[in-house]
């Protein structure tokens, strides 16, 4: 993409911070010149994302947590992913869990700020007995007072609706990529099944978690495309995964997003979806260093409202209280239980 030669590059830009500002959908130019930003206009873009965060959370700071319920053998063959079956790797592999641990989890995750606990379970759907385990899990969830989703693949109606009777709050479903990078990343099934799956939990009135994961080889154009079909779906809590490259995946040699790679993206997202939470999970100690560090303090400046705390699906996370502490010394206070 190149900005229109009938408005200067600079203009374009501001232009688009403007109109994320006052919460009106950035036009084609406006997205152009986002997804162009020349690294020497990067701080005023990152300046802008963290104008419109403020205007729309101020300083709130929404953290979730999750716990790996079911892990591994997963039959569909995402590139980047340690649990798919096609892939040789070290990831752990367990059944489902003991619903009591999780809610032992979830109690962990409360008693550190957490407002969100989302449990995952690989795979395309749970079995009949893997779902029986998950409405305990999820009314274990809600008893302890986090708000309970969960992350289990494609989900009908029939059964969204004995979840929400467990005390179901809302469901994760990540289109990971943009639809025209898709078929490099996933052939097991199709990017449709997945738009679908976000948009009947949206037509339940669930919280709906939809996001995706960058570094694969897509281009910044393909992000703002993921970006503007969340946008058009009405998805207003965006997980933001970062690639960590691991052995045994088709992703094994792929480098890790440089770190104003990654910055950019993030305020593109802001930009694109000024009133949505941006939740910065996976891949963020590998990208943007240890808790605490300047590559850290540099995240919370661009445009990121949410994080995810504790540890990821099969990789280590930073220690939450680290993170807490570096959130509260930036003025940032965790925000209240979510509905």
């Amino acid at each position: 993409m190149s900005c229109s030669s009938a408005e200067p590059a600079q203009d374009a830009l501001d232009r688009a911070i403007a109109l994320a500002l006052a919460c009106q959908p950035l036009d084609p130019a406006a997205v152009r010149a986002v997804v162009d930003c020349p690294p020497a206009d990067l701080p005023r873009l990152l300046a802008g994302a963290r104008a419109v965060r403020l205007r729309h959370f101020r300083q709130e700071l929404h953290l979730c947590a999750i716990v790996n319920a079911k892990s591994g053998a997963c039959t569909e063959d995402c590139a980047f992913c340690a649990q798919s079956s096609r892939h040789k790797t070290d990831s752990p592999r367990h059944a489902f869990l003991d619903p009591e641990e999780i809610g032992r989890a979830a109690a962990a995750m409360l008693a550190l700020g957490a407002s969100r606990f989302g449990i995952v379970a690989s795979g395309l759907a749970p079995t009949e007995a893997e779902f029986e385990k998950l409405l305990w899990s999820v009314s274990l969830v809600r008893a302890c007072g986090l708000a309970a989703d969960v992350s289990v693949g494609l989900l009908t109606r029939e059964r969204l609706t004995r979840l929400k009777d467990a005390g179901l709050s809302g469901v994760h479903h990540n289109l990971e990529v943009a639809r025209s990078f898709f078929p490099q990343i996933c052939t097991t099934h199709d990017y449709e099944d997945d738009v679908e799956g976000v948009r009947l939990a949206l037509s339940e009135g669930l919280f709906v978690c939809s996001g995706g994961i960058f570094g694969l080889g897509e281009s910044m154009a393909q992000r703002a495309e993921l970006g503007l079909t969340l946008r058009e779906l009405g998805v207003l809590n965006v997980p933001m995964n970062f690639l960590i490259p691991i052995p045994g995946t088709r992703m094994a040699q792929r480098p890790v997003l440089q770190q104003d790679e990654a910055l950019h993206t993030v305020a593109l997202f802001r930009l694109l979806l000024p009133r949505a939470n941006l939740r910065i999970c996976g891949g963020r100690g590998a990208v943007f260093g240890p808790a605490g560090g300047a590559g850290q303090r540099a995240l919370f400046e661009s445009g990121a409202s949410g994080l995810m705390i504790g540890d990821y699906l099969t990789i280590a996370g930073s220690p939450p209280q680290a993170d807490l502490d570096l959130a509260r010394e930036l003025g940032f206070a965790p925000a209240g239980t979510e509905a």
